[in-house]
């Protein structure tokens, strides 16, 4: 215990130099900037009526009571007056100025009538050490403000024994009115760093939120194409172990070369299982359903009778020559629709929905819109993640897609894919 107070007071002088000895506007920053500095401006107005109020009761204290003359007494005034309204911008700063000053004009002092307060603490002095600390109090750390407050009594005690004249009176009053300013400053400091927080956490809590949110779409949509590569790679097998039987007297070269394709497709398939039972780990859907086949184009009229029957007004229209199109943009078309069939039933009761598919040589088109809704939507349970799935699928295979209200208050959903995504998306 000896040992550590000893360290503590050894530290001390520096712990005080780089609290205390410094220029800094804030030496301990808020992460980020109190709502009360934005009315900074504002307070400086009253802040320095107030400031000239005590620059006229100070100089004429000081120049006739403590008979320092008329121009060292403005001068006084005038920098410890100035000091209260610098301390909204250089607390610390302001708060030296404001004890040299104090120290300087000791010599000085003189009682200011029979009931005159211990010096310095007379009216004006507590109104200007109190505001001073206040305002300190405000934008540092409660050990600062703690320092600066043990400094000022220490030091306003000193100068009231070494002043020419003392009063031992008032002295607790004094001392309790600094100590209430700092304590509300330090106070009003912390709501503030509380509330910053908070509100720091709350984006960092939507922000993580929103990143879940994507990596479960992610998820979702790997699950989807993990079926689909598995598909692919299965095919690939097939093909190498038939190949050998479709060519007279292959070589065993070649029956070498295709033995190695098949055995590299069985061990990416064989990984390619392994890596999406891990991932249906946790799919909620049934068993049945996480194996069933992938849905493409084909089955687009089975999702629009079953969202007919569940009383969505849904047309639909083809237009351009159907071509084939990879597995993954087949998939991707069907679950934007689906995706979009599913947002009018959830946020447009009533409404009539039209799908149209447009086939192009080199893209396809799949675009939903909606009328306005004829009644109110009930309220959404949960979250969903349809446009940001959408936009996850779209971008997967480098297409693009545009979503939004239409002029008459519906809404559109336009996404275009192309046929063969480039190399890069794939």
């Amino acid at each position: 215990m000896v040992r550590r107070s000893a360290e503590v007071l050894w530290a001390l002088p520096r712990t005080l130099r780089e609290d205390l000895v410094t220029s800094a506007a804030d030496p301990t920053p808020y992460a980020r900037r109190p709502r009360w500095l934005e009315w900074r401006p504002a307070l400086v107005v009253p802040l320095a009526m107030f400031a000239v109020g005590i620059l006229i009761f100070n100089t004429n204290q000081y120049a006739f009571g403590y008979r320092m003359g008329i121009q060292l007494g403005i001068l006084f005034a005038g920098i410890q007056s100035a000091a209260i309204v610098v301390g909204l911008f250089r607390p610390i700063p302001a708060w030296w100025v404001s004890m040299l000053v104090t120290v300087v004009i000791t010599p000085f002092a003189k009682p200011s009538g029979p009931g005159g307060m211990m010096f310095p603490w007379s009216g004006a002095g507590i109104a200007l050490q109190a505001g001073v600390l206040f305002l300190l109090a405000l934008r540092v750390r409660p050990r600062i403000a703690a320092e600066t407050l043990t400094i000022s009594v220490v030091v306003g005690l000193a100068c009231g024994v070494a002043a020419p004249w003392r009063r031992t009176d008032d002295v607790h009053l004094a001392v309790a009115v600094l100590v209430v300013a700092v304590v509300v400053g330090a106070a009003l400091r912390g709501i503030g760093v509380a509330r910053t927080q908070l509100v720091a956490q709350e984006e960092l809590t939507a922000e993580e939120r929103s990143r879940r949110t994507l990596l479960e779409e992610r998820n979702r949509i790997a699950r989807e194409l993990h079926d689909v590569v598995a598909h692919h790679m299965s095919v690939i097998s097939i093909q190498a172990q038939v190949a050998p039987h479709l060519v007279e007297n292959p070589s065993d070269e070649l029956k070498e070369n295709l033995a190695g394709i098949r055995e590299n497709a069985v061990d990416a398939l064989t990984e390619l299982r392994r890596v999406l039972g891990v991932l249906r780990s946790e799919d909620p859907l049934p068993q049945a359903a996480r194996h069933a086949p992938q849905p493409t184009l084909d089955r687009l009229d089975d999702l629009i009778d079953n969202a007919r029957g569940a009383g969505l007004s849904v047309t639909a229209e083809t237009t351009g020559e159907p071509h084939p199109l990879s597995p993954g943009v087949e998939l991707s078309a069907f679950r934007i629709v689906q995706e979009a069939l599913s947002n009018a039933m959830r946020y447009a009761p009533g409404a009539k929905v039209r799908v149209e598919i447009g086939h192009h040589p080199s893209a396809v088109t799949v675009r939903v819109t909606n009328t306005p809704p004829e009644r109110a939507a009930p309220p959404s349970v949960g979250a969903g993640h349809g446009l940001l799935g959408m936009r996850e699928r779209t971008a997967m295979l480098g297409g693009e897609l545009a979503t939004g209200a239409t002029p008459d208050g519906g809404y559109e959903v336009t996404a275009t894919l192309p046929a063969q995504p480039p190399a890069h998306h794939r």
